[in-house]
């Protein structure tokens, strides 16, 4: 599934060559398919300047149209494209239940990894390292410049990203997907793009009464099950989202193999992706003017103040479907959510513009909770001394250190031993 998220939203791009030779190229990438069969539907492929339109379908391996039965099933007897993200050693043939060969493309590693932000290395120990000394003999105006250097490549990479995704879907979706990916934070961020790809925005407001409804039961979240359970308020809101979502059920009700798959367990109560949905839901209804005052009239103090402000009948008071009413009102979105989302998503975009009054209001951002690489990053250029303090501090400073971390620590499999960047430290400072 992350496999499938990265290729609609444009990440793993729309050029390729296939197995045999020709250019390919996709127009469209259509829509989620919610019921069996091939993946995407209603795609447009250019095979050496000759438009197909049908299915797509995602494998990971070449071996697997035949291992999972595609070969023998008429489902995919119009597919016009299979990618695949593995060669495999033997070879397999593409090939329908009418004989017709469908051309094949495997998308490059170094494409697939720099998509899913893998380096060659998965982790890193956390203690000093040959950057250490160094860094330490350096002068803090240097150092100050080299982290800055640092945020800000790390903010010219993420407008990278949302470029090949505006590409594909546009501006609208691509906003659509990262408050999405947002409000999933980490254990649900997949569960949440997934969702908001099955569901385009511009979908969601042309059903306007629906639309609530259709998020939660296509998350999978309104069962018999959670009726029967609610608190007796609760399923007064139920049976609302129930009324909406019985008449177009047969349409977004996704099959089990395709059902999201949330992170349930370990989630304090009021980081519940119901709560999130609930938020999204919220968001829909005002589409217009979130769109516009993130895009078109972008002012991050204004935009925190009109994302706290949000609220909801039912969820502004109620952890989840299931639970009683909270004693006191609850925000949608907390303040924390609120800056990762434009620390990730909308800042990019105004410092690859260089917009000075973006850049001024990121350097004040306070940071986040320090997390496990950042915490190995700093260790490892500062070792347990004041100035890895000082460089903490700041939401910057810990883009800057994931930049670093990413593009040499994890590079690096020698532990430290080989890393080119201590010598370039030495150079840079010369």
């Amino acid at each position: 599934m992350h496999l499938q998220a990265l290729w609609f939203a444009g990440q793993l791009g729309r050029d390729f060559v296939s197995t045999d030779g020709r250019a390919v190229r996709v127009v469209q990438f259509g829509h989620w398919n919610h019921s069996a069969g091939p993946d995407f539907l209603h795609t447009a492929v250019e095979i050496d300047g000759e438009l197909h339109s049908g299915p797509l379908e995602l494998d990971h391996r070449a071996s697997d149209w035949e291992a999972h039965g595609h070969a023998v099933n008429p489902a995919f007897n119009e597919v016009v494209l299979h990618v695949v993200f593995a060669a495999d050693h033997s070879s397999h043939y593409t090939r329908t239940s009418e004989h017709r060969e469908v051309p094949r493309v495997c998308v490059p590693a170094e494409v697939l990894r720099e998509a899913m932000g893998l380096p060659l290395l998965e982790v890193a120990d956390a203690h000093p390292g040959r950057c250490f000394n160094p860094l330490g003999s350096m002068e803090t105006r240097h150092v100050d410049a080299l982290m800055l250097g640092a945020a800000r490549h790390r903010a010219m990479v993420k407008a990278r990203r949302r470029k090949r995704t505006v590409d594909v879907l546009g501006e609208d979706e691509w906003l659509w997907q990262m408050i999405a990916e947002t409000m999933g934070y980490r254990p649900n961020k997949l569960a949440m793009t997934l969702l908001a790809q099955r569901l385009p925005v511009q979908m969601l407001q042309k059903k306007p009464a629906e639309a609530e409804s259709i998020l939660f039961g296509a998350a999978g979240f309104l069962s018999a099950e959670s009726y029967q359970q609610a608190a007796p308020e609760s399923r007064d809101y139920l049976r609302g989202l129930w009324q909406s979502w019985w008449q177009v059920r047969d349409d977004f009700e996704p099959v089990p193999e395709r059902a999201i798959p949330w992170k349930l367990s370990g989630i304090r109560p009021v980081n519940h992706p119901q709560r999130r949905l609930a938020c999204l839901a919220t968001i829909v209804r005002q589409w217009s003017e979130f769109s516009r005052r993130c895009l078109r009239e972008f002012n991050a103090v204004e935009l925190v103040d009109w994302m706290s402000g949000l609220k909801h009948p039912y969820w502004s008071v109620h952890y989840t479907l299931k639970s009683k009413r909270a004693a006191k009102e609850m925000a949608l979105v907390g303040a924390d959510r609120i800056r990762d989302f434009q620390i990730n998503h909308l800042l990019p975009v105004q410092l690859a513009a260089d917009r000075p009054a973006a850049w001024e209001f990121y350097q004040k951002i306070p940071a986040p909770a320090v997390s496990e690489k950042v915490d190995k990053a700093s260790l490892r250029l500062f070792g347990e001394t004041d100035r890895r303090k000082n460089y903490l501090k700041k939401a910057w400073q810990h883009q800057a250190l994931l930049q670093i971390y990413q593009d040499f620590c994890l590079r690096d499999v020698t532990d430290c031993q080989s890393c080119p960047f201590p010598e370039q430290l030495a150079q840079w400072r010369g």
